[in-house]
């Protein structure tokens, strides 16, 4: 008589071959974290958050400017290049400066990893050092200003906004530039 064999079982560690689930959700966290600390790096990211840096410094131009034009209310941008930072208030008749009371001014404008490497105008010259700080009237801009960001590699751009338009264009790389 013929011993049966019995019926294999899925419960048979010998038969059940590849990954249980939490091994493979290990390997995915053991994945995102690796790409986590290793996207920041790449140029690309980089090269991504100076352009979106230089584009939110166009856009914040022009609604500065929309905004002290049209609530005709006196704006200061303050421009600090030691420490690449990008600030708004709002100037009161007393010649006091308060924050602005709109968000979209008071907002965090620069990346991270991107510096302010000098600003120009044509009463202040090139300044390269220091706090710049430039009034946007009733007018709007009185003067060019010209604003060139860069990150760690030879990456740049140049924000240019022209004086009683409101244009203001960024132009990919450091472009010097005069009326």
């Amino acid at each position: 008589m013929a011993l049966l064999e019995p019926r294999s079982s899925i419960l048979d560690p010998r038969l059940c071959s590849g990954f249980t689930l939490l091994e493979l959700m290990v390997v995915l966290v053991i994945i995102a974290v690796a790409a986590a600390l290793v996207a920041p790096r790449l140029p690309v990211a980089e090269s991504m958050e100076l352009q979106s840096s230089a584009r939110r410094v166009a856009a914040t131009l022009r609604y500065l400017e929309e905004r002290a034009v049209a609530g005709k209310t006196l704006y200061r941008l303050h421009l600090d290049i030691a420490t690449s930072t990008v600030r708004i208030t709002r100037k009161l008749a007393s010649g006091d400066e308060v924050p602005p009371d709109d968000q979209m001014l008071a907002r965090e404008i620069l990346g991270k990893r991107v510096v302010i490497t000098d600003v120009s105008t044509p009463r202040l010259g090139k300044v390269s050092e220091g706090e710049v700080v430039i009034d946007i009237g009733t007018a709007g801009l009185t003067d060019l200003l010209t604003i060139h960001l860069a990150t760690g590699t030879d990456k740049a751009f140049t924000i240019a906004a022209l004086p009683n338009n409101g244009r203001v264009k960024v132009l990919a790389g450091y472009e010097e530039l005069t009326l």
